[in-house]
């Protein structure tokens, strides 16, 4: 079972020899890079490559461990046993599995995917530690212990928000995804749009670089924004000659509303360009 990336997915080779790194040792790939570099995506490109399930918990801010394990619903048991239902005999029937549960108990190795950990409190990653290491939990109500079955792949995503414990990063292989160089970019964009004119892409590519390259940018754009603002490129036909013209210091890029996303970073823009032309 070897990661090699797929044809919709670019994957460089220190990412390959991580994820496998992960897969052999079974830990799990702790993954973090800017917005946009494709670390969810990872995780469903893991499972197309190896034929596996694909298991996803997004994690928010009210998020807590024990929901990736199961949930008791004692309000609805206490509910049905005034109704006189029948089921509340058997307490399993108010237990909600959670994904940590279901990619334990599936009957092939599943990719399991923890998404934005960094979403969570402090405690969160803390709270799983035993659960991803001994690949086992308790069930209190019921007695059981569950058993990973098949023990999962397991990749973890992080937008570095807060600080991981170090005990949780002790457990885990760790990767940055660096942002995508000029060659690598136009891989991804090849993939995306393949066939797509050269000289086109050259010209994008340049105006986007510069953009990310502009001082004082409080969101600098990510690879799914030059992705979107390529589509638009090709939906109104925005010649390579127009994107010649463009100049980070001198004009705001054509249709900027793909690569800049706040009110500063365009008033940023067009100061800079009124600065270019009084001079």
């Amino acid at each position: 079972m070897r990661f090699q990336g797929t044809k919709d997915y670019v994957a460089t080779e220190d990412l390959k020899v991580a994820v496998n790194a992960a897969i052999v040792l079974e830990r799990p790939l702790l993954v973090k890079g800017e917005p946009g570099t494709g670390k969810t995506v990872l995780a469903e490109e893991i499972a197309k490559a190896v034929d596996a399930p694909l298991l996803t918990w997004h994690v928010k801010s009210t998020t807590k461990a024990q929901q990736g394990l199961y949930e008791y619903d004692a309000v609805s048991r206490l509910r049905d046993s005034q109704l006189g239902d029948p089921r509340v005999s058997d307490i399993s029937n108010y237990i909600k599995r959670g994904k940590l549960w279901e990619s334990f108990t599936s009957a092939a190795r599943p990719v399991l995917l923890i998404d934005e950990i960094d979403k969570a409190d402090i405690e969160f990653p803390n709270d799983l530690l035993l659960e991803l290491d001994r690949m086992e939990f308790h069930v209190y109500e019921t007695g059981e212990t569950v058993r990973a079955e098949n023990r999962p792949i397991v990749v973890i995503t992080s937008n570095n928000e807060k600080e991981l414990p170090d005990a949780f990063l002790r457990r885990c292989f760790f990767h940055y995804i660096k942002f995508p160089d000029d060659a690598t970019m136009a891989q991804i964009v090849d993939v995306h749009f393949p066939g797509i004119k050269k000289r086109l892409v050259e010209e994008a590519l340049r105006v986007f670089f510069e953009t990310r390259d502009v001082p004082g940018l409080k969101k600098k754009p990510s690879t799914s924004e030059l992705l979107d603002w390529l589509k638009l490129l090709l939906s109104e036909d925005i010649s390579p000659e127009t994107l010649r013209e463009t100049n980070s210091r001198k004009l705001i890029p054509p249709l900027h509303g793909a690569l800049l996303k706040n009110e500063q970073d365009v008033a940023l823009f067009e100061k800079l360009a009124f600065m270019s032309r009084r001079g």
